[in-house]
């Protein structure tokens, strides 16, 4: 039996400015969306053009409080081929939260809260 990483999900309460984040600050583009006809909900998948791995950002119409990410100790991360260039536009976004220079990492927040490792590609 075998098992492939398909994707992570995450709850969000603004979807337009969570893809417009995602596309912005990590070049995660749309790849589908799923949505019922009563609009209850929306499912955006966005991917990196070069994994198969996908991000999954959930909207339910009746959410309207922020999600509750308890304390904060989970988070996704990703590689890049260019950290100088990535930590200026982050540092422009206004979106890093953590910096580690001695580990050479450092987290970005998006609009929900959720923190997103930066790691150099090795």
């Amino acid at each position: 039996m075998k098992h492939i990483f398909s994707h992570n999900s995450i709850n969000v309460l603004d979807i337009d400015k969570s893809v417009d984040f995602y596309d912005k600050a990590l070049s995660l583009k749309k790849i589908r969306q799923v949505e019922p006809p009563d609009g209850s909900f929306k499912l955006i998948f966005l991917g990196d053009g070069v994994s198969s791995h996908e991000l999954e950002l959930t909207w339910l119409k009746d959410r309207k409080t922020p999600y509750d990410l308890g304390d904060k100790e989970f988070h996704f991360a990703f590689t890049t081929d260019n950290m100088k260039a990535s930590h200026a536009l982050h540092e422009k976004m206004g979106c890093i939260c953590f910096e580690n220079e001695e580990m050479g990492l450092y987290f970005i927040e998006d609009p929900d809260g959720y923190w997103i490792e930066i790691i150099p590609d090795k």
